[in-house]
């Protein structure tokens, strides 16, 4: 039987968990994830941990933060002052706002704290610092 290889395109079903055992995502309720192994289309686990795999072949692993969204990084959490946040948006803890760095690129923060002066924006992946586990089906090698 032909197993995953590097530049293959294959579709795989997952769940992912945390250590706790919450589930924050899951393919099986959907089409399987398509993916071609070596164009870092997902986190770097992800991607080694279906290489060698077999066509119906399934397995469990467990991924470093390393391997997947990284350490939290303080650095990428704010405090701004309230009064810089245009009067159309009202921010509430868990809300994800689109926001223009100094550099100038786009990027997506989590708003996690709001008093009357401030608000504290989060731009680290919400699963940085997290070991991620996975359980994978390789339903296909295209």
């Amino acid at each position: 039987m032909a197993a995953a290889e590097q530049g293959n395109t294959v579709r795989v079903h997952y769940s992912g968990f945390l250590n706790d055992g919450t589930i924050f995502d899951s393919s099986l309720e959907r089409d399987p994830l398509e993916l071609t192994i070596g164009e870092k289309m997902v986190i770097p686990g992800f991607e080694a941990a279906v290489l060698g795999m077999e066509i119906g072949g399934t397995k469990t692993v467990a991924i470093p933060p390393a391997e997947a969204y990284g350490e939290r990084d303080e650095q990428m959490v704010a405090v701004i002052e309230r009064s810089r946040v245009p009067d159309n948006i009202d921010p509430q803890p868990g809300a994800v706002l689109q926001i223009t760095s100094p550099e100038g690129g786009d990027a997506q923060v989590v708003v996690t704290e709001v008093n009357d002066e401030t608000i504290t924006l989060d731009g680290n992946h919400p699963l940085a610092g997290k070991e991620l586990i996975f359980e994978l089906k390789l339903v296909e090698i295209l």
